[in-house]
């Protein structure tokens, strides 16, 4: 007698519904990464906005101090997210940084009595703020 042998060969592989789980479970850990990580550029982007306008209003003051009036102060230079503008009479400033490209929307000021505003996607307020949801 002749015995027949069937052999049943298992292919490996991923079934549409794990492909499904997977490609949801990426999904969703991008929904939340995404903003996340833009939120986390952002505040490095405004660091460097109040960074300038600190170190501007140093500058500011400094040649108040040696020629007792604020005309023709020296402004800040522009960098590459923020437009730099200074505004003075000979007892006020103004230094402002506008944002631009994925800074858009951010306004920060300080003026000579050291009022520090905000103006932006994350809100108005008479401080900087330096993260979406912070306060003063």
């Amino acid at each position: 007698m002749h015995q027949t042998t069937h052999h049943q060969t298992h292919q490996g592989g991923f079934s549409l519904i794990e492909l499904l789980v997977t490609i949801g479970i990426i999904g969703l850990l991008a929904a939340i990464a995404i903003p996340s990580y833009r939120e986390h550029v952002r505040r490095g982007y405004v660091e460097e906005a109040t960074g300038v306008l600190g170190s501007g209003r140093v500058a500011v003051e400094q040649y108040f101090l040696d020629n007792r009036t604020y005309v023709n102060v020296p402004c800040p230079a522009s960098t590459s997210r923020f437009a730099i503008t200074c505004a003075a009479t000979a007892t006020t400033y103004t230094i402002t940084a506008t944002g631009s490209g994925g800074a858009a929307g951010f306004v920060y000021t300080v003026n000579q009595a050291d009022l520090r505003t905000t103006a932006g996607p994350w809100g108005a307020a008479n401080c900087w703020l330096v993260q979406k949801g912070g306060s003063c």
